[in-house]
């Protein structure tokens, strides 16, 4: 399919290679010629301000795609097929998708001045996903499912793409157990705080696991084996290696032998990636140091990645990550809420807006984390597994990928995660 565009901009050529490549065998094919553009005897797309053939598919351009700046653009939001669209024009459809797309995808609006969360993160509330109620939809593919049904009709000899569901569960090792493996200092600290809060239980269950009469509450890592080997799943591991310990890393330190043969017994059996630390959001020595240690101990280059608390910052966080020969990264998603970051369930290469230029960082959005649904959401078990249900539905339902984070300590038999162990086992039943 040949589209006209007046002019093949850095964010033209960005966002009609991703759709492209969603819907169509072949892509899209591009060209600024009008002469050529007029004399295609083929299916055809004019994206451009006005119409030039009686049989093209109009789609009236916003002037997004041409800006050369990052300044706040002006949305009013609307339903299509009921659902939300926004860049709403004249023509044969009813609004910039390619626009619209672009800006979700790109996170635009991160780039423009904005309120932080607590921990100095983009905060969800800022996002036009979150305050239009669209956070919990994979709007970019809905829209594509639509556009692709207004193709068929239009064009029915086109051939299009053949796009298969995928399901990823994906795990962060931060802290690698409750009590074992840890030094005297971080032990008396440990009885200490039990001992304060009138924790007697905690006490014995320390004791009880320091003298090898019961296993680290923590510890769920053989139940994750025979769970991935009953339901054959290849899940994604990411370590957390910070070389000092701080208020937001508290791994076991990875000198520590049981760590690193934590480490290499996953290596063996999964994808295994860096979990850059906090610290290391504050000094890029640490994440080359970080990733240094883990492809010590795993023997190849480490080319995956995921943020610590989701926190990055657009676009530092990610040049660094490139700079440092990561290729995959699976931050993109919130740290306080679930729901799709970018609106889009499938992986996607990642656009430098402040650069103006598509780069080879490929990432992967996830849309559920424990995490949020517990100390964020303050969901019980049952809710988390109604939350999980939606989100596999909706992915589902428009051939995307679903990948979604789980900790260890949530998996194992620490009572404050009681009941979270068998929702996850009652979703991966279900499923």
């Amino acid at each position: 399919m040949l589209i006209f565009v007046p002019e093949i901009t850095p964010r033209v050529q960005y966002i009609f290679d991703f759709l492209g490549k969603e819907i169509m065998q072949q892509g899209f094919e591009l060209t600024s010629d009008k002469k050529v553009f007029l004399e295609y005897n083929k299916s055809c797309i004019n994206y451009s301000t006005e119409r030039l053939r009686a049989d093209e598919l109009f789609i009236e351009s916003h002037s997004l795609l041409f800006q050369k700046t990052i300044t706040p653009q002006e949305i009013t939001c609307f339903d299509v097929n009921g659902y939300k669209a926004f860049f709403k024009t004249n023509g044969d459809y009813p609004f910039d998708i390619f626009a619209a797309g672009f800006y979700l995808i790109s996170r635009y609006e991160e780039y423009l001045p904005h309120k932080k969360d607590n921990y100095g993160r983009y905060a969800h509330e800022n996002s036009l996903a979150f305050r239009e109620g669209f956070l919990n939809l994979p709007l970019v593919n809905i829209w594509l499912q639509y556009f692709k049904e207004v193709l068929k009709q239009r064009f029915p000899t086109l051939v299009f793409k053949s796009s298969s569901f995928l399901f990823l569960p994906t795990y962060d090792i931060d802290i690698a157990w409750s009590y074992k493996h840890k030094g005297w200092w971080r032990q008396l600290g440990g009885f200490a705080r039990s001992l304060l809060k009138g924790d007697w239980k905690a006490v014995k269950d320390r004791i009880a696991v320091l003298r090898g009469k019961q296993k680290d509450p923590f510890d769920a890592y053989g139940w994750m084996n025979q769970l991935h080997e009953k339901k054959k799943l290849r899940p994604y591991y990411f370590f957390l290696l910070a070389e000092k310990n701080g208020r937001y890393d508290k791994n076991i330190s990875a000198v520590k032998k049981a760590m690193k043969e934590l480490i290499s017994d996953h290596i063996i059996r999964y994808p295994v990636g860096i979990h850059p630390s906090w610290q290391s959001g504050d000094d890029e020595n640490l994440l080359q140091k970080e990733i240094a240690r883990l492809a010590a101990i795993n023997g190849n280059p480490i080319v995956s990645s995921r943020q610590h608390y989701i926190r990055f910052t657009l676009p530092e966080t990610f040049r660094k990550l490139i700079a440092n020969k990561i290729g995959f990264d699976f931050s993109m998603g919130y740290g306080s809420i679930n729901g799709f970051r970018a609106s889009v369930t499938t992986p996607f290469y990642w656009y430098d807006l402040n650069a103006e230029a598509a780069t080879n960082l490929l990432l992967f959005p996830f849309c559920f984390m424990e995490a949020n649904s517990f100390y964020e959401q303050h969901h019980s078990p049952q809710q988390a597994l109604e939350e999980m249900r939606h989100y596999y539905k909706g992915v589902k339902q428009v051939q995307g990928t679903f990948i979604m984070i789980w900790h260890n300590s949530f998996l194992g038999t620490d009572k404050l995660y009681e009941g979270w162990r068998e929702a996850y086992e009652a979703f991966m039943n279900e499923i």
